[in-house]
């Protein structure tokens, strides 16, 4: 069954409410730039609350390395997201680690083979110019037909009810990655959006 990850969480009652539902896994994007940015100190808080077995991923993008081992052993994370421009190297200096790519065309999957040794999954996003990720936004899934990966599969880029279940059989990833697609307002979840879509994802109303 596909492994569900609900993204831009920044409050506790969306968390819970997630795991209630299904997630496997709670994200907390701690970047500036975006809108569902959540300090260290509310994400600690959050994930205090977390049941155990729940991955608690937090999304760095291009951030100095003694920063995300700070956050992370302050908020308790278990799993490191990078989806800026980080090299294989940088990405070689931690554990658990899921690398973001955005996904322009097929040719934005070459560069993959470089980072698969040394990250546990490889996440596809859409590429939008000038936007690190969560733009809402859907790439073409034919770009994987014939494709292959060493690690596992992490989609995301416009995950929403409409096409995550025709995603998740086209593709078969390990899992799929949704923020915007059950928001109500940035960093605000929609409960019903997310029960659907977790539904959908994991086979229940295919």
């Amino acid at each position: 069954m596909v492994k569900v990850k609900i993204c831009g969480i920044t409050n506790v009652e969306d968390a819970l409410m997630a795991v209630e539902l299904g997630a496997d896994a709670i994200g907390f994007v701690f970047y500036s730039k975006s809108p569902r940015c959540v300090d260290k100190e509310t994400a600690r808080e959050i994930i205090k609350s977390l049941p155990p077995f729940v991955s608690k991923v937090g999304v760095f993008v291009d951030e100095k390395e003694d920063v995300v081992r700070e956050i992370r052993d302050y908020c308790g994370l278990t799993l490191l997201q990078f989806h800026g421009n980080e090299s294989s190297e940088y990405c070689a200096r931690f554990c658990n680690v899921i690398k973001a790519f955005r996904v322009k065309d097929k040719s934005s999957l070459l560069q993959v083979r470089e980072y698969e040794p040394y990250v546990s999954a490889v996440l596809f996003d859409t590429y939008k110019e000038g936007i690190a990720g969560g733009t809402g936004d859907v790439f073409d899934l034919g770009v994987f037909r014939g494709v292959s990966f060493g690690k596992p599969v992490v989609l995301s880029g416009g995950m929403d009810v409409s096409n995550v279940g025709s995603a998740v059989m086209s593709v078969g990833p390990y899992a799929v990655d949704c923020s915007s697609g059950v928001e109500s307002a940035f960093g605000r979840k929609d409960h019903e959006k997310m029960k659907r879509f977790i539904e959908v994802a994991k086979g229940d109303q295919l």
